[in-house]
C-alpha cells in the first residue's frame, strides 16, 4: 500500500512538471515613467578675485555654507554633551537644517541663570487676569514668574515680598485698592487659530492672591495640595516678558533680536555672544565658544558674509549655494573681525586671549577656582598666588618659568589638575601655539598692564 501511495505522489509531480516544460514566463511591461524632481546646480556667485588673505582663506576652506557648517559650527559648538548646542543645549546646532532654522529664530528660549537674559532677546509677555471678588484686573503683561518653596504665610498683613508662594511680577498696576482675594488667576496667551488672532486661557490657578503696594507683585498662595498644580503650570513655560528681571521689558523697547538676522550679522544673536557686544551694548553670559578655541579671522569673516547674503525664507539648499565674499562688504577689512586683538600688549591681545578662551569658565558670579578672567582688574588678579600652587603667582612678571597660569596653559608637570583652558574630548589644553607665543612674550618683556 506505501509503495503504491509513492508511486501515485510520484507521477502527479511528473504531470505537473510536465505542464512547465518548454514554456517561458512573460512578466509584461508597465507602461510608467516617474516624475522625479529635476536639481539645478546652484547659482554659485562670482569668486573673490582680490589679494587680501584672510578672505582667499576663508573662500578656500569654507566655500559654501555646508562647510561652514562642517568645519566650524559643528566641530566648535556642537560635540560636548551638556556644554555645547547639542539636544541638550538651545539651539540645537548640530544638523544643517538645524543651522538654517537658527536664521530668524528667538534667542533666550531656553536660557539657565535669569541674568544671562539679553533684553532685546526678550518676547511679549504672557498676560495674567483677575477677575472675580471685586477685582478686575484685566489683562496685565507679566514680567517674570517664580514660585518660592516654603510654608504658606500665615502672619497679619499681608505676606513679605519673600515670602513662600507663587510670585507674579507685572509689567503695569494692578487698578483699585482691595490687596486681597480669592478667585482664579487666568493665564491667557494670543495664538493664531485659522487665521484668526484669537486671546487664549491656557493656564488656570485658584487660590488666595495678595496684591503687595505698588500693585505689580502678586503672590498667590501655595498649600501642601497645591504643589502639584503650580509644578504644572510653570511646566507649561509662560513667557515672560522681563525674563531677566531688571525691570526692561526688552519688546517694549525695541524688536526682538534673533539667533541669526538674514542680511544683518551685526543684529544676530549667536554672532553677538561670539564677540561678547551688539552695537556696542554689552552681552550677558558668557562668550561662545564655551569649551573651544574663539573663532579665527576667515572663519569669522565666512559666517559674516552668509548671514549678510542668506535669504529671508532661506531653506537648507541655500547652504549649498556659494558664499558671496566678492560682494561681502566684510570683505573690505576682514581684519576688524578678529577676536582676539593684534600686538603683544596686555590691553591689545593677552587680555582677550585669556576673556575668550577662559571666561566661559572663570568668569561670572561663581568663577571656577575663585578666578575671575572677566572684566576690571583681571591684570591685578593675575599678580596673585594661585590657589592650586601658593608659593607661585598666576604671573610673575620677567620669569613665566615661575607664572603659574603660563605653566598650566603649556601643561608643565609643575601643575595640579589638567592644563588649561581644557577640552574635555582630548584631556588637552585647547589654546593654540600662536596664542602661547604671545603670553610668553608678553611675561618675559614684564607683562606690563598699560601698553
Amino acid at each position: 500500500m506505501m509503495i503504491a501511495k509513492r508511486k501515485l505522489f510520484s507521477a502527479a509531480l511528473l504531470v505537473v512538471g510536465g505542464c512547465t516544460v518548454g514554456t517561458s514566463f512573460d512578466p509584461g511591461e508597465i507602461q510608467f515613467e516617474p516624475e522625479r524632481p529635476e536639481t539645478e546646480a546652484p547659482d554659485d556667485p562670482a569668486p573673490y578675485s582680490g589679494d587680501d588673505e584672510f578672505v582667499l582663506e576663508a573662500q578656500s576652506n569654507f566655500r559654501t555654507g555646508i562647510e561652514l557648517h562642517q568645519k566650524v559650527i559643528w566641530r566648535t559648538c556642537t560635540p560636548n554633551g551638556g556644554v555645547c548646542h547639542n539636544s541638550k543645549e538651545f539651539p540645537d546646532l548640530r544638523t544643517p537644517a538645524n543651522f538654517v532654522n537658527a536664521f530668524g529664530a528667538s534667542c533666550n528660549v531656553q536660557y539657565g541663570e535669569y541674568q544671562s537674559v539679553y533684553d532685546r532677546c526678550e518676547r511679549p509677555g504672557d498676560r495674567f487676569r483677575i477677575s472675580g471678588g471685586g477685582v478686575n484686573t484685566g489683562q496685565i503683561e507679566i514680567g517674570w514668574i517664580e514660585s518660592i518653596p516654603g510654608e504658606y504665610y500665615t502672619g497679619e498683613g499681608l505676606p513679605p515680598e519673600d515670602a513662600p508662594g507663587l510670585h507674579i511680577h507685572l509689567a503695569d498696576p494692578i487698578p483699585g485698592e482691595q490687596t486681597e482675594v480669592y478667585t482664579s488667576g487666568e493665564f491667557q496667551r494670543t495664538f493664531i487659530n485659522d487665521g484668526k488672532v484669537e486671546d487664549f486661557t491656557f493656564a488656570e490657578y485658584s487660590t488666595l492672591w495678595s496684591i503687595l503696594p505698588g500693585r505689580t507683585h502678586v503672590i498667590g498662595e501655595v498649600r501642601d495640595f497645591q504643589l502639584d498644580q503650580v509644578q504644572s503650570l510653570l511646566s507649561v513655560g509662560v513667557v515672560e516678558g522681563d525674563a531677566n528681571r531688571n525691570d526692561v521689558f526688552g519688546a517694549r523697547q525695541d524688536d526682538p533680536v534673533h539667533l541669526l538676522e538674514p542680511g544683518s550679522p551685526e543684529t544676530s544673536y549667536l554672532i553677538a555672544r561670539l564677540r561678547g557686544t551688539m552695537a556696542g551694548e554689552d552681552i550677558p553670559g558668557s562668550r561662545m565658544p564655551l569649551a573651544n578655541s574663539p573663532l579665527t579671522i576667515p572663519e569669522m569673516l565666512a559666517l559674516f558674509c552668509l548671514v549678510e547674503g542668506f535669504p529671508d525664507q532661506g531653506t537648507e539648499a541655500d547652504l549649498n549655494r556659494g558664499i558671496d565674499y566678492a560682494n561681502c562688504s566684510y570683505s573690505d577689512d576682514p581684519a576688524g573681525l578678529n577676536l582676539l586683538g593684534e600686538g603683544v600688549t596686555w590691553a591689545a591681545r593677552i587680555s582677550k586671549i585669556l576673556e575668550f578662551n577662559c571666561g566661559g569658565c572663570h568668569g561670572g558670579d561663581s568663577p571656577q577656582a575663585g578666578l575671575n578672567l572677566v572684566g576690571d582688574n583681571v591684570y591685578l588678579r593675575l599678580l596673585e598666588p594661585s590657589t592650586q600652587v601658593p608659593e607661585l603667582a598666576l604671573i610673575t612678571p620677567g620669569a613665566p618659568e615661575q607664572s603659574y597660569l603660563y605653566l598650566k596653559l603649556i601643561g608643565d608637570d609643575a601643575i595640579e589638575g589638567n592644563p588649561m583652558p581644557y577640552n574635555p574630548l582630548t584631556g588637552e589644553g585647547t589654546l593654540g601655539e600662536a596664542e602661547i607665543a604671545d603670553i610668553l612674550t608678553w611675561i618675559t618683556n614684564g607683562a606690563v598692564e598699560n601698553e
